[in-house]
């Protein structure tokens, strides 16, 4: 008994995973909240060779100042989170895209932490 058509698997079950080659650890780490945005080589570089139609929707969603979550990037291209990841730190690799990590408030010294909870506190308060 052969498989209804429709209970068969599907290329797009497959394919986010041939674009990254099988790959599914990036070559940086990237955080879901971390911010992309083209970088001027990579307006010039997608146009040629360089990249497939993922490349190319990827740095025209996050051209002309419109920079992207990691998260709104996957989203929007209806991929997993882990095939976006690989694809923009590739991307991010080749120089054709900047990504900008979120800070951390343990960057930040104990005194202006302390400080920015005050005023959160505070303004909660006053609700």
């Amino acid at each position: 008994m052969t498989m209804p058509e429709r209970d068969e698997p599907t290329g797009s079950l497959v394919r986010p995973y041939a674009v990254t080659r099988g790959r599914t650890r990036p070559k940086l780490e990237i955080a879901l909240e971390a911010l992309v945005e083209t970088t001027v080589r990579g307006r010039s570089g997608i146009r040629g060779s360089q990249g497939g139609s993922e490349h190319q929707y990827i740095a025209a969603m996050c051209d002309g100042g419109r920079v992207q979550s990691l998260a709104e990037i996957a989203a929007r291209m209806q991929l997993p989170l882990g095939v976006a990841r690989v694809i923009v730190a590739d991307m991010a690799t080749d120089g054709l895209v900047a990504v900008y990590e979120p800070t951390s408030l343990e960057d930040e010294t104990d005194a202006v932490g302390t400080e920015l909870l005050e005023r959160v506190l505070s303004g909660l308060r006053r609700l």
